[in-house]
């Protein structure tokens, strides 16, 4: 599921570049721009962000304080396999409650028929960027989660902490 994610974000990322690259064509070739071009781009890029973030928790490609973590991992694994369980599941909770956010406008989108654009030029709904960050925010908490029970395990498997 994870790189499922990834994948539909990087193919995004080259419809948008088409996008754009169009619109600047469009623009300097006929004095005009391609409707729903500023409004489907800000979408897409949050969206982007959404479905790329849970290959980034599991590559444990998140900004840490790292020379922290790996001195402690030389001397005091456990501890560091500790820490790395804290910030693991404060970071499922913190992605968790984004994700549920997100699913109160997904619903309220779904039921108002919500919709980016000037009607009679150009509309999309937008439950579909919401349910997909819905489901990016969902993935990544739950990466976070597992990772989280991972590194609890290593606390119980180290066996000796050295002095």
């Amino acid at each position: 599921m994870v790189e499922a994610l990834s994948v539909l974000a990087t193919a995004l990322i080259a419809v948008l570049m088409v996008l754009i690259c169009a619109d600047i064509v469009v623009r300097n070739g006929f004095g005009g721009s391609l409707p729903l071009v500023s409004e489907l781009g800000a979408m897409m890029v949050v969206l982007i962000v959404a479905l790329q973030l849970p290959s980034a928790v599991s590559a444990g490609r998140l900004a840490q304080v790292e020379i922290i973590i790996d001195a402690l991992e030389a001397r005091r694994p456990r501890m560091a396999a500790l820490l790395n369980a804290v910030f693991c599941l404060l970071g499922c909770a913190i992605l968790g409650v984004v994700a549920w956010a997100s699913f109160g406008i997904l619903h309220g989108d779904w039921t108002s028929s919500d919709f980016i654009g000037i009607p009679g030029l150009g509309t999309l709904p937008t439950w579909p960027f919401r349910a997909l960050i819905t489901l990016g925010m969902s993935v990544a908490a739950a990466e976070f989660l597992f990772k989280a029970v991972r590194y609890l395990g290593k606390t119980l498997s180290i066996t000796k902490e050295p002095s």
